[in-house]
């Protein structure tokens, strides 16, 4: 099933895609009609996490590809809510950077609270999958030696263009990236040093896992720097297809600290 956030009759809720044309609420108090035009609603932002939890270096051929060893425990580090874009929506590179490049991610949308679950109860806690972007500003990632500011700009985590809560094997999923239509990533999820549930999993035991909120699995080999101008698409196997058009902020203040 695919489930799209959309605002209908000054109403904003969770929706089920039924066909190419209409959708059905899922909220039954809303007291709705059974399908409606999806020619008439808003599409809002996919998610709104508490929290994006992501995973660094979770993939041998990216390990291999920086040249680092395979990590023991996962990586972890956070994007806040206010980098979360939709399908469609502009990712703005900033001022302060030179680089920014496109990383294809596996998201996972959690639909219960999870803390201390085991990797075999974890599925009983996942919402469903969508594509998401870790865009990274590769060089601030360098200068700083650490991973927030490069990962948290505004426009930072495209998610969408829905979540899918069905896929047969989350462990076997083509993960790709294409900028104008060009291939740059083409990994599987089968390459992932820690799978799926696995993370979620671990993550539950250094935090709570919220409804709503997101975890971003890593990124297979292949990544590289967009430009403006650039469509870059992140395409998931039984999962979805999401695009985003890349904007330049412009000239930087000359008065700002970089």
């Amino acid at each position: 099933m695919r489930i799209i956030r959309v605002r209908y009759r000054e109403r904003s809720f969770y929706a089920a895609i039924t066909s190419p044309e209409t959708l059905r609420c899922l909220n039954a108090e809303e007291g709705l009609p059974d399908e409606i035009p999806l020619a008439e609603v808003e599409l809002l932002p996919l998610v709104r996490p508490s929290k994006v939890v992501c995973v660094g270096l979770n993939y041998h051929a990216h390990a291999r590809e920086l040249g680092m060893a395979v990590p023991e425990e996962p990586i972890l580090f956070l994007k806040p809510p206010s980098s979360v874009i939709g399908a469609g929506d502009a990712i703005v590179m900033p001022a302060c950077s030179e680089r920014v490049d496109h990383e294809a991610e596996l998201a996972i949308v959690m639909g219960r609270a999870a803390r201390f679950v085991s990797e075999a109860d974890a599925p009983a806690h996942v919402f469903g999958y969508t594509c998401a972007n870790d865009v990274t500003a590769r060089d601030l990632q360098k200068k700083d030696g650490q991973w927030t500011r490069s990962k948290s700009f505004d426009t930072f985590c495209p998610v969408g263009p829905w979540i899918e809560t069905h896929v047969g094997d989350e462990r076997a999923l083509g993960v790709r990236a294409l900028v104008n239509g060009h291939l740059r990533q083409d990994g599987s999820t089968a390459d992932m040093i820690f799978p799926p549930m696995a993370l979620v999993s671990f993550i539950s035991r250094v935090m709570t896992l919220l409804p709503g909120d997101v975890i971003l699995t890593g990124t297979p080999a292949g990544i590289g720097p967009l430009s403006e101008g650039d469509e870059v698409s992140v395409e998931i196997d039984q999962v979805g297809y999401l695009l985003n058009p890349v904007v330049s902020e412009g000239p930087a203040d000359p008065g700002a600290v970089q």
